[in-house]
C-alpha cells in the first residue's frame, strides 16, 4: 500500500543527507577539518588509508547501526540506514564527478563556519524524521533516549575522541580550528532542531474571549484551554485563554489581537516539545 508519510520522510532523509553531504565534502574535507562523528574520523583515516573518505564513512557506520538496531528500535535504524547509504551515495557522486581537489575558500575558518552551518541544517532535517546519519549521531541518540541530553550535547560527547585523534594528526593548528568545530557544532545543531520544534504556548487575557476563541478555532484551526480567574484588583471575573501555536501561527494572532482586543493581556513561553493531536505523536 503506497504510504505517503514514509515517502515524504524518504525524501526528507534523502534531502537532508545531501545537505550534510554538501556541507561536508565540499567545506569540511578539503581543509582536514575533523569536528567530530564517523566522517571525521573517515577524514582522519583517509591520512593513513588509501580509501575514499565516502567508503570509510560508509563501513564504519554499518558497525554502529547495529547498535542502532538493537538499543534504539527497528524504525530508527531502518531510516539510519537510508540515511547513511544516501549520504554515502552522495559523498561518492561528489567524489567522481566533481572532486573536492582545494578548499571552498581561502580561510579555514570560513570554510569550518560553512561547512557547519551547511551540514547542521542537514542534520536537523534528518533527526526530525527520527533517524541519523549514522556513526556518533547514533551514540547521542543513545544520550537523548536514555539519559535525557540533548542531541546537540550528546554529539559533543560522541565526537571529542575524534577531535584528539586530529590534533596528533593535522596538528595544533587544524586540532584547534576544529576543535572549536566540534565546540560550534552542538550549538548550532540545537538551533537548527529548536527552529523546527519550538511551540509557543500563548496565554491571553482579553475582555473579547469569544472572538479570540472563534479566531483561534476558525483560522488557526487549533484548540484552546478556558481557565476561570479573578482580577486581584478589581475582583471581576475573568476567562484566561491558553493555546499552543506553531512561530508563524502565534505571529498571525498577535497581529489579529491588535483589531481584537488592543489592551489584552498576553504572555508566551517558549515549549521544546508537544505530543499530542495536531502536534507530533509518540
Amino acid at each position: 500500500m503506497f504510504d505517503k508519510n514514509m515517502v515524504k520522510e524518504t525524501m526528507l532523509i534523502a534531502f537532508g543527507s545531501f545537505v550534510v553531504a554538501l556541507g561536508v565534502y565540499y567545506f569540511m574535507v578539503p581543509e582536514n577539518l575533523a569536528t567530530g562523528g564517523v566522517t571525521g574520523l573517515s577524514i582522519v583515516l583517509s591520512n593513513y588509508l588509501p580509501i575514499p573518505v565516502s567508503l570509510t564513512n560508509f563501513v564504519l557506520n554499518i558497525l554502529l547501526l547495529l547498535v542502532g538496531f538493537i538499543l534504539i528500535g527497528k524504525e530508527f535504524g531502518g531510516k539510519t540506514i537510508l540515511s547513511v547509504f544516501f549520504l554515502s551515495f552522495f559523498m561518492s557522486l561528489m567524489e567522481i564527478f566533481h572532486p573536492a581537489t582545494k578548499p571552498v575558500t581561502d580561510e579555514i575558518l570560513l570554510n569550518l563556519i560553512c561547512g557547519i552551518v551547511i551540514s547542521s541544517m542537514g542534520l536537523s532535517i534528518v533527526f526530525n524524521q527520527n533517524a541519523s546519519t549514522g556513526g556518533t549521531d547514533i551514540l547521542a541518540k543513545l544520550f537523548n533516549k536514555y539519559f535525557n541530553l540533548d542531541m546537540g550535547k550528546g554529539l559533543m560527547a560522541a565526537d571529542i575522541i575524534v577531535v584528539i585523534l586530529a590534533f596528533f594528526t593535522y596538528g595544533i593548528q587544524t586540532g584547534i580550528i576544529g576543535a572549536f568545530g566540534w565546540f560550534l557544532n552542538g550549538i548550532v545543531i540545537n538551533y537548527f532542531i529548536d527552529g523546527f520544534s519550538v511551540i509557543n504556548e500563548v496565554v491571553i487575557i482579553t475582555k473579547h474571549p469569544a472572538e479570540v476563541k472563534k479566531y483561534i478555532f476558525e483560522t488557526l484551526d487549533r484548540g484552546v484551554t478556558i481557565y476561570k480567574a479573578e482580577g486581584g484588583y478589581t475582583n471581576e471575573s475573568k476567562d484566561i485563554i491558553v493555546t499552543l501555536l506553531e512561530r508563524k501561527e502565534y505571529f498571525i494572532l498577535k497581529k489579529e489581537m491588535k483589531k481584537i482586543d488592543p489592551e489584552s493581556f498576553v504572555i508566551v513561553r517558549t515549549v521544546q516539545e508537544v505530543y499530542g493531536f495536531g502536534f507530533s505523536r509518540f
